[in-house]
């Protein structure tokens, strides 16, 4: 049986994606969950191969959620709002049901996912997302924080993950930092060196430090080092 989980917070929206799901005998609808929060949870108790879910939702975003899961399941977003279709692609969606979807439409979208196992990478697509973000979602033990990117202060290359430096501590989210310098806004923020992307709202001074490089030093008092290229980047940002 292929597992699945039904994410809405519209019942009526939910119970015609339950009703149409119902003529497919190979899926068994194992939860239906009417935030994110309660989609994270019931994902890693279930582990289901597809989900259909919304976009807009309490508290956190369907794509918000997708980025706290380590490996997503496949995803149908089912919504209102026809603007979020190219991101979805980009997060390797199966499909992309604009509501009110019809019951031929919806088996079109069944009929990619049966075509398709095996062939995507979901966890990669989501995570890679290209947008201009203005809060980050990142996991705290068990609980779920949202931050501010104005909040950043700077964000740092640490393996497979980012650390993001703020005024009230460090937190790791799971992304690269091709990713993340994509999905910012470079008004903002500066890739200053390999292994660091800086809020330039963050800066107090520059100063040379040796020969072709610098140091940036920070409102928490921090300093970081900043390349050659690093030093350029910084300068068009800063218009100097």
């Amino acid at each position: 049986m292929i597992r699945t989980i039904i994410i809405d917070d519209e019942p009526l929206a939910a119970g015609i994606v339950r009703e149409f799901l119902a003529d497919f005998d190979q899926f068994e609808l194992v939860d239906e969950c009417s935030d994110g929060f309660q989609g994270l949870k019931a994902i890693q108790k279930h582990q289901p191969d597809l989900i259909f879910l919304d976009v807009q939702m309490p508290k956190i975003t369907g794509f918000e959620m997708l980025e706290l899961l380590d490996e997503a399941p496949a995803v149908i977003f089912t919504t209102a709002y026809d603007q979020y279709a190219l991101k979805a692609f980009d997060a390797k969606a199966i499909d992309y049901l604009l509501k009110p979807f019809s019951q031929d439409r919806f088996g079109q979208a069944i009929q990619k996912f049966l075509a398709s196992q095996g062939h995507s990478s979901h966890a990669q697509g989501i995570q890679e997302l290209a947008e201009k973000s203005n809060r980050l979602v990142v996991r705290v033990k068990n609980e779920i924080k949202i931050i501010a990117v104005a909040d950043v202060l700077y964000f740092e290359a640490a393996d497979d993950y980012i650390a993001i430096h703020t005024a009230q501590g460090r937190f790791l989210k799971k992304m690269t930092m091709k990713s993340l310098e994509e999905a910012l806004s470079p008004d903002r923020f500066a890739r200053i060196h390999r292994s660091y992307m800086l809020n330039v709202n963050s800066i107090t001074r520059i100063e040379p430090y040796e020969k072709e490089s610098y140091l940036v030093f920070l409102i928490n008092k921090e300093k970081l080092p900043v390349s050659k290229t690093g030093y350029a980047r910084l300068r068009q940002v800063l218009g100097i």
